[in-house]
């Protein structure tokens, strides 16, 4: 049957016309909008008027244009997207005859990286289920309170997690399901919700619910596909969890390029440069502690695998920092890119290699369809180059957490929790966390600029600073630190009197094996007390 020519992006998949003109671009340089035959158009059209704009729908329409080609590899193990389509087909159907999963149900999913994360959220897609992303690493009592909470209609779950009492509860080996031959699910009327946890790094996570939509994720593809440079068909490596939003949407991106999905249940760096040279991966996703493990293993120990298919390393998800991003691109080349975002507006803005080498610490410039804006106190915009609070719009923000409450809002634009300032060059840089900001003997201290600095030194290797009351000061400082090398603290105190202000020099150096820290791997800094 003959091909026709290229599919041109249907007119929900964009907004406005410089999306437009750069998703096209991207799309066509990425390979993913290639030719397809009339037969896979009737049924991607057909998919589309199913599932809508939905997971379910990127995981259909995967299998219809790329049936052989590996979606999930884990190891020795793969699984194809015609084959990942069929399981989820019938493990839907096996939700619904056997649990009672329709339209509107809430299914939480608690799983570690492997292909049952994502037959669990696909196969609850095609329903119209509501989707829980639970996170793996909370305590046993945080968990039973937050499925308490929630009160899922079905969980599914990795065998290693003891459920509750009440909640129906299947393990994440789903062959079971998939072997059903019971009738399949009927479509849903719309989308349902994907529901992700706040990191809980400041009090008790909140649910983050949104509905997916191809207008929401355009501007983030193209910018992706532009600025990461992902190509159809390359393996993607993705380390953070993916019930987290960084690990989350770049699965979602690797779904809609027909890519595989190279996952292991647990991070070890070698094992990731080995996987880059086994699957040939074009891109890797990753947190900066992630990327600091990568670093410790030594030139001689990364020399020994072969890194040239790889085109992209995605930081995200916590801070990444200028010394850290200088070490990783002398190492590794200029591969590195930085997401920055939260999971209450997705990803905001994307810093390439060669913003971060030309100004370090940046975050990056806003993606295609979102917006980014430094208020005052006040709500008024501040100059550039002027510190305020970050507050950033697009078709990523949610619309409200399931209790109600939200974020502050001003013209459309969400509070992101940070403080931040702009350059000239329309670059964001965030300076901190509108509650981690330090007043000392009057001062504003943004801990940011502190943790730069003294992990600028050659012995530090990570470093954390926060505010104790003073009697004298109000606040003083104390900083944490990782060494990679022996050093005494008055070395560093004396390395930070000699690049800052006075009034920002800790006086005290607390020296740690490694910091607490959440499953994606941000510090956790409630539980970091002086000694």
């Amino acid at each position: 049957m003959r091909p026709i020519g290229p599919i041109r992006p249907p007119e929900w998949l964009v907004h406005s016309a410089a999306e437009v003109g750069g998703l096209s671009v991207a799309l066509i340089r990425s390979g993913v909008w290639r030719s397809a035959g009339p037969a896979q158009l009737v049924r991607i059209e057909r998919a589309l008027r199913t599932w809508g704009q939905s997971m379910a729908a990127l995981g259909v329409v995967a299998a219809i244009r790329y049936p052989d080609r590996a979606a999930v590899i884990s190891g020795e193990s793969q699984l194809t997207y015609a084959e990942l389509d069929r399981r989820c087909e019938r493990i839907a159907a096996a939700m619904h005859a056997h649990y009672g999963i329709v339209a509107g149900s809430k299914v939480a999913v608690l799983c570690g990286n492997h292909a049952g994360f994502l037959e669990a959220t696909l196969a609850a897609s095609r329903i119209g289920a509501d989707v829980l992303f639970v996170n793996t690493e909370f305590a046993a009592p945080q968990l039973q309170a937050v499925l308490e909470r929630h009160r899922p209609d079905l969980l599914i779950h990795d065998a290693e997690f003891a459920v509750p009492e009440g909640i129906p509860a299947i393990e994440s080996d789903l062959d079971e399901l998939a072997a059903s031959r019971a009738p399949a699910a009927p479509a849903p009327d719309s989308a349902g919700h994907i529901t992700i946890l706040t990191s809980g790094t400041t009090g008790t996570p909140k649910a983050a619910p949104r509905v997916p939509t191809a207008v929401g994720l355009a501007g983030l593809t193209a910018s992706a596909l532009n600025r990461f440079g992902l190509r159809s068909g390359e393996p993607v490596i993705i380390g953070p969890p993916l019930f987290h939003g960084l690990g989350l949407l770049t699965s979602m991106l690797a779904l809609f390029l027909g890519s595989p999905l190279v996952l292991r249940p647990r991070f070890d760096a070698a094992t990731l440069l080995a996987d880059v040279e086994a699957t040939r991966a074009g891109s890797v996703v990753a947190v900066p502690v992630m990327l600091r493990r990568l670093l410790d293993l030594g030139p001689t120990a990364i020399a020994e695998y072969d890194l040239r298919s790889l085109r992209a390393v995605i930081s995200g998800a916590s801070q990444l920092g200028a010394p850290l991003a200088e070490r990783f691109i002398e190492r590794f080349g200029p591969v590195l890119c930085d997401a920055y975002g939260s999971s209450e507006v997705g990803i905001a803005t994307i810093a390439t290699s060669a913003d971060l080498v030309a100004a370090p610490g940046t975050v990056g410039r806003p993606c295609l369809g979102s917006s980014i804006r430094i208020l005052d106190d006040a709500d008024r915009p501040v100059p550039t180059g002027t510190t305020g609070r970050i507050f950033a719009g697009g078709g990523l923000v949610f619309g409200g957490y399931s209790d109600g409450s939200s974020k502050t809002v001003v013209d459309g634009r969400m509070s992101t929790g940070d403080l931040g300032h702009l350059d000239q060059a329309g670059r964001l840089f965030v300076d901190g966390r509108e509650d981690d900001m330090i007043v000392s003997g009057g001062e504003n201290v943004y801990p940011v600029e502190v943790e730069e600095c003294l992990a600028a030194h050659p012995a530090v290797a990570e470093a954390v600073v926060t505010g104790v009351p003073d009697d004298d000061f109000g606040q003083r400082l104390i900083a944490y630190v990782v060494l990679r090398e022996p050093a005494t603290p008055d070395e560093l105190i004396d390395h930070v009197k000699a690049n800052l202000a006075r009034y920002k020099t800790p006086r005290q150096i607390v020296v740690l094996d490694e910091f607490p820290r959440n499953a994606t791997g941000k510090v956790l800094r409630g539980k970091l007390s002086p000694p």
